[in-house]
């Protein structure tokens, strides 16, 4: 018997039940229960998990045969109040959230490893259910939302219940029919609506609550809410509340890897989601899907890129290589399995799963693939199905082809296309943040943990923009639907061009006309992986040049998380990588030494080296670092870290006047109204029938706080838009 096995994942449905089962009295304890009794020794007794909680209280957890609790009697204790015990719930409780799509039988092949990014309780990690995406490459889940929620079912006219659709940019748009008139969307049915009115009443309560109130009864509320939305088939609603509490578990838990941003964000979306469907918006891509299935995709020619490692803290480690088809499509193979970072070390060199092409990671990325019968999910994952078949082709060099048109294009236009999506929305964010981008650098030198280059513009003939991106990376005015999203949210005018454009000017005059200086930050600091070694090595040549593909980090200015380096064809202060790297190195895997580096005497001084290059030549285009609105961020995140009191208490300092003064100072004027907008409400009060203060109701709060948290994501995107754009 193993002593030390992990609780198995639960289905929130389950965890709600349990805890509704409890008396009042029970409650109460169960906050203290769950750390009592999750820190007790679990022993695995074949596919069961058993926990001794008392001299008569045994709790049994069985999972079923996708590893899962997905039923009430699957958990069961000894006691004599089970099942309505506080041993089985509070157990329940401590088990990982399971994901919808593992509760579900299994008809297709389905992508259940986690991705690349590897970050625990998001997205990205925990196999969260899938949403609808219309081309391969692109990661599926794309919430985007604002509305402030209809009172209940009867606000707004019930339709027929929306189907998965496109995504939000397209769906929106009124396509033309055989008849020549324009086809509405169907607006939510009223089980939707009455489920996204629950939804967003819960969390409310959480945000009104704060971190600190928002133990395992509010938590099971919100999973209560999320599985009512779950059957009236709203699984984007469901998947954006398992994130908020897995968010707020983590917070409470003071995980290493928690981050009160993402938090943040993860509770500014489900907000947003259930708002504009409580409110009966027809966008279909609200709905979303629940499983990320396998489509038949004919024939594919991919050409390897580089290997990425995984290393998940749920204990999943691996490797994903990504792949790039002949018309410019991302594509990418993964291996991520449980067994952290001892598999993701072994996993580089694993051989690829994909028909009988008997090829490993490390060949493949450097080599190609002819796959005929290929199966693509949504976000880009070739399938390994019985139908499939591989043959190995030749690579193709990082100036040939697809790969030469990855580094041709200029690097302001391609950054402005990962970051045209609405700010408010962090899944759609993500879905095209996460396509990589190439370019050429110049290193300048290490400032702190990060190296400092200076962009270098492309010597191929640029090839011609996507109109999205072009109009996207001048740093314009957010899109239409944001400014209705904070308007929905109970905002009359928000602004957000005036100051979109004055972020805009302030960072065009602060940059270099030779091109932005580039932050590189590490994709993971593990040790066992070579990232942060590589990123030392190369910041100690100043003036090397160097091609990488790299992914935009969406949330701070000019900054680049390098993923795979190569040299700079013509250039002599350039990499000298041995020849069988094939003119580039996975920066997570391979290991750079002093004699891929050209001598120190090759290399001539970038114009930005000084004794102090670091602060220097950065400090000069970061506007987002010298914007005042570090101080919105602050009430917002004060908000949900400390809950309504604490903004209350701010707000009786006199703290939030003096901000909202200085927001003015600097022409944030809307960001300094809605911020003096939330501090209001939050100290705002009222009577009850006896004459006594009591706090008023959530509602209003929580629509003052998603109006500045949403206007202040699309601000700080407009500016981080600004720090890659270069004056002439």
């Amino acid at each position: 018997m193993n002593t030390s096995a992990t609780l198995p994942p639960a289905a929130p449905h389950v965890v709600a039940a349990a805890v509704d089962g409890l008396t009042s009295r029970l409650r109460k304890k169960l906050d203290a229960a769950v750390d009592q009794y999750a820190a007790l020794d679990r022993v695995a007794d074949g596919t069961d998990v058993v926990v001794t909680c008392g001299e008569d209280a045994v709790v049994t957890l069985s999972p079923g045969p996708s590893g899962v609790i997905a039923e009430e009697g699957q958990a069961r204790c000894s006691c004599l109040l089970a099942p309505r015990c506080l041993h089985r719930a509070a157990l329940l409780t401590a088990c990982p959230l399971a994901d919808p799509a593992d509760t579900l039988p299994l008809d297709v092949e389905t992508d259940t490893s986690p991705s690349p990014s590897g970050q625990p309780d998001t997205p990205s990690t925990d196999g969260r259910p899938a949403q609808p995406a219309t081309e391969p490459g692109r990661r599926p889940d794309t919430d985007q939302a604002g509305a402030e929620p209809a009172p209940g079912p009867g606000a707004g006219q019930a339709g027929g219940d929306s189907g998965s659709g496109p995504r939000s940019g397209q769906a929106g748009a009124a396509s033309g029919s055989g008849s020549g008139e324009a086809v509405v969307p169907a607006a939510p049915g009223a089980a939707q609506v009455a489920a996204a009115a629950g939804l967003w009443r819960a969390a409310a309560a959480v945000l009104s609550a704060g971190v600190p109130g928002a133990g395992a009864v509010p938590q099971a509320e919100l999973l209560r809410a999320a599985h009512t939305a779950r059957l009236a088939g709203l699984p984007r609603a469901e998947a954006a509340t398992l994130r908020v509490v897995r968010g707020l578990r983590a917070a409470r838990a003071r995980y290493d890897s928690h981050r009160l941003a993402d938090l943040v964000s993860a509770l500014r979306e489900l907000l947003l989601t259930v708002g504009r469907l409580a409110a009966s918006d027809p966008d279909p891509a609200l709905v979303g899907t629940v499983r990320r299935g396998y489509r038949p995709n004919g024939g594919l020619k991919v050409y390897g890129v580089f290997r990425e490692p995984v290393i998940s803290s749920t204990g999943y480690g691996g490797v994903v290589t990504h792949l790039l088809t002949e018309d410019g499509r991302w594509f990418s193979v993964a291996d991520v399995k449980p067994g952290g970072p001892a598999r993701a070390r072994g996993a580089a060199t694993a051989t690829v799963a994909i028909g009988a092409a008997m090829m490993s990671h490390a060949q493949l990325a450097r080599g190609g693939l002819l796959i005929a019968g290929a199966t693509v999910s949504p976000d880009g994952r070739l399938g390994a199905g019985k139908g499939v078949r591989a043959t190995p082709v030749a690579g193709l060099a990082w100036t040939d082809g697809p790969l030469g048109a990855l580094f041709a294009r200029p690097l302001s236009e391609a950054v402005g296309a990962r970051l045209s999506a609405g700010a408010w929305s962090e899944e759609e964010s993500a879905e095209q943040v996460r396509e990589p981008v190439g370019c050429d650098l110049v290193i300048v030198g290490a400032a702190g943990d990060h190296v400092l280059a200076r962009h270098l513009p492309p010597t191929a003939p640029p090839q011609p923009a996507e109109a999205e991106g072009t109009a996207e990376a001048g740093g314009v005015a957010e899109p239409a639907e944001s400014r209705g999203a904070v308007e929905a949210a109970g905002v009359a005018e928000v602004g957000r061009a005036a100051e979109a454009t004055q972020a805009e000017e302030a960072a065009g005059a602060a940059v270099g006309g030779e091109g932005p200086v580039v932050r590189l930050v590490p994709a993971n600091r593990h040790p066992d992986l070579a990232y942060v070694e590589n990123l030392r090595r190369l910041a100690s040549r100043p003036g090397l040049r160097v091609r990488v593909v790299a992914r935009v980090e969406p949330g701070r200015a000019a900054t680049l998380v390098p993923l795979a380096v190569g040299p700079v064809a013509g250039e002599e202060a350039t990499l000298r990588l041995p020849p069988e790297w094939q003119g580039r190195a996975d920066l997570g895997y391979d290991r750079l030494q002093g004699s891929h580096l050209p001598p120190a005497d090759a290399c001539p001084p970038p114009a930005d080296a000084s004794p102090s290059p670091g602060r220097d030549a950065y400090a000069e285009v970061d506007p987002l670092d010298g914007a005042p609105l570090w101080r919105v961020r602050r009430l917002v995140e004060l908000a949900v870290s400390g809950g309504r009191r604490a903004v209350a208490e701010s707000a009786r300092g006199g703290d939030a006047r003096g901000q909202a003064a200085s927001l003015r100072r600097a022409g944030f004027r809307t960001a300094a109204d809605l911020a003096v907008a939330l501090a209001d409400e939050a100290d705002r009060r009222e009577r009850d029938v006896f004459g006594r203060l009591a706090e008023a109701e959530p509602d209003g709060y929580a629509r003052a706080w998603l109006a500045a948290a949403t206007h202040l994501a699309a601000t700080e995107r407009a500016l981080v838009r600004t720090s890659w754009q270069a004056t002439p």
